[in-house]
Order: C-alpha cells, then sequence, then structure tokens
C-alpha cells in the first residue's frame, strides 16, 4: 500500500509544471484578446449615438426635454474627448449613456407634443362651445 502511495506522489509533481505552463498561456492569451477588444475606438457606437442625440432635437428634445438633451450632449463630448485620448472602455461607456439619455429626451418630447396637441385640441372644442352658447343667445 505504500508503494503505490509513493507512485502518486511522485506522478503529481510531474504534471504540475505542464498544469502551469498551460494555465499561463490561458491567461497569456486571454488578457491579448480582451486586450486586442479594448483597443478599438467604439466608433459605431458613437455614431449610434449621434444619431439619436440628432434624432432628439428634431423631436423637440431641446424644449421638452432640456435635463437629458443637456445630459446626453455632454456625455457625449466627454465620450469624444475620451475617444481622442484612446479610453476607449470610457468612450463606450459614456457614449451608451448618452445614447439612452438622448433616446429619454426623445420620448420625452414626443410625450410633450402629444399633450400640448391635446390641450390645443381641448382650447379649440371650449372656444367652438362658447361661440356656439353666443350665437344661441
Amino acid at each position: 500500500m505504500e508503494l503505490t502511495i509513493m507512485k502518486n506522489r511522485t506522478a503529481k509533481p510531474s504534471s504540475t509544471p505542464l498544469r502551469g505552463i498551460k494555465l499561463a498561456a490561458l491567461a497569456l492569451g486571454s488578457s491579448l484578446v480582451l486586450a486586442g477588444c479594448a483597443g478599438n475606438p467604439p466608433t459605431e457606437q458613437y455614431a449610434v449615438t449621434q444619431s439619436a442625440v440628432n434624432s432628439a432635437v428634431s423631436a423637440g428634445g431641446t424644449e421638452f426635454a432640456a435635463v437629458e438633451m443637456k445630459a446626453a450632449q455632454d456625455k457625449l463630448k466627454q465620450a469624444e474627448i475620451a475617444m481622442h485620448d484612446k479610453k476607449y472602455d470610457e468612450a463606450k461607456r459614456l457614449a451608451e449613456q448618452a445614447e439612452w439619455d438622448a433616446r429619454v429626451a426623445e420620448r420625452k418630447a414626443q410625450a410633450g407634443k402629444a399633450q400640448k396637441a391635446v390641450q390645443d385640441a381641448r382650447q379649440g372644442v371650449e372656444e367652438l362651445r362658447e361661440e356656439g352658447m353666443r350665437a344661441a343667445e
């Protein structure tokens, strides 16, 4: 029984250096893949964000959702600066946040316009009602 224990003990150390080399190679390969991803500027996200900001402005975001529009525009500018400084992860994060702020601003602007249209329609109905009452007198 002692003999088998000794064989097992001597067999393990010979596989440990090979295992360590494999783990080191895996870690190195993973870090290279991650470094390669981090090195790409988020130009596609930036373009999507720019489009979302433009859509929000066209929808009336500056009038109906000024806070959200300012946040979107500020974050877009920060993303541009981060891209210039080659901080691509930060640039992507800021661009994504700016995109969502712009989308919120656009939806808020659409809702604000719809609410204004309803108020205008109610006012028009009220004016017609008053005219009808005057004509009936």
